[in-house]
């Protein structure tokens, strides 16, 4: 017998909408010194990837990068670092930046199953992304055309909304899901989109991964609940990156996704890309459900876990 989740409503500061949200809630500016100690961290590096943050010492801006990531699990779910003078690093100081940073969070995580750690951030229009990571950092090195923004997404308020509008779309969703797997012959992961394993909210909307043909009407109803509530005026907030900003993200409690302007014949031969990311195990996670673990490895809180599989013996969805 399946007991059915105890619906609750989220509290604290990771339930927020877009329409709430001032600046002074999520920005943490850079000082001169501290945006000069990344800039000379990653020239020192020489293409080496730090393990520890000892290995890439910055007494300056490493509070700051602390400060966020608290921010990350027991605040709003994400932090913007502005000020970094991206037009100092080339495109090499720039990826060894993203990966200092990583070093004093956690650790840099495989993309793609070639192993790279750094790479430009998956791009979507319409459906939130999913990143398997504690963590998603996105170092803006030109600023973003006109009209295109990274939209963001407070998990837990979609949950209460959900719990106001429709409880029983909000159940299904509480309840496992099918999922495609890396290896799309296998079978289906089942996965919920809410949870709280140990009692912390956790949130993975993986919309692209849904099988929706294995969808009951119940399920495919309560998803669309889902993606209803996420267009909602004044959910969003949208954050127009500039050069320097440095936007780090918790997925597990903020979702994310792109308004994107008209294409520019010139962009592609405008240099480096705008934006570089790097996906995050942080060392201050919250626990996982079981079922998480064919796409993270792990499922303890602050442990080692997600990105794409490399090698034989690693765990994959």
């Amino acid at each position: 017998m399946v007991i059915p989740p105890r619906l609750v409503p989220r509290a604290g500061p990771n339930v927020w909408t877009g329409a709430t949200m001032l600046p002074s809630h999520w920005m943490l500016p850079v000082g001169g010194e501290a945006a000069a100690e990344l800039l000379a961290v990653a020239a020192s590096l020489g293409g080496a990837c730090p393990e520890r943050r000892e290995d890439a010492p910055m007494p300056r801006l490493g509070p700051v990068l602390r400060e966020a990531a608290d921010r990350l699990e027991n605040g709003a779910g994400f932090a913007l670092l502005r000020g970094l003078a991206a037009d100092r690093f080339t495109p090499e100081t720039a990826p060894a930046a993203l990966l200092a940073v990583a070093a004093h969070l956690g650790a840099a995580l495989p993309q793609d199953g070639d192993g790279a750690l750094v790479a430009p951030p998956k791009r979507s229009t319409g459906q939130l992304l999913a990143e398997p990571a504690d963590a998603v950092a996105m170092f803006c090195l030109r600023t973003l055309p006109e009209g295109e923004a990274v939209l963001l997404h407070s998990a837990a308020s979609l949950h209460n909304e959900l719990m106001r509008r429709d409880r029983a779309a909000l159940a299904a969703l509480h309840a496992p899901l099918p999922h495609r797997r890396r290896n799309s012959s296998a079978e289906p992961m089942m996965l919920p989109v809410f949870c709280s394993p140990g009692g912390a909210f956790v949130g993975r909307y993986d919309r692209a991964s849904m099988v929706d043909a294995l969808l009951d009407p119940a399920q495919a109803a309560a998803v669309a609940a889902l993606d209803a509530a996420a267009a909602a005026p004044g959910q969003a907030l949208a954050i127009p990156l500039r050069a320097g900003d440095l936007l780090l993200l918790n997925p597990h409690l903020v979702w994310r996704r792109c308004s994107a302007a008209p294409e520019r014949a010139d962009d592609a031969a405008a240099g480096p890309p705008r934006v570089l990311g790097a996906w995050l195990s942080t060392r201050t996670s919250r626990a996982l459900p079981e079922s998480f673990r064919p796409i993270f490895g792990e499922t303890a809180a602050g442990a080692r876990r997600g990105g794409i599989p490399i090698g034989p013996g690693m765990v994959g969805g």
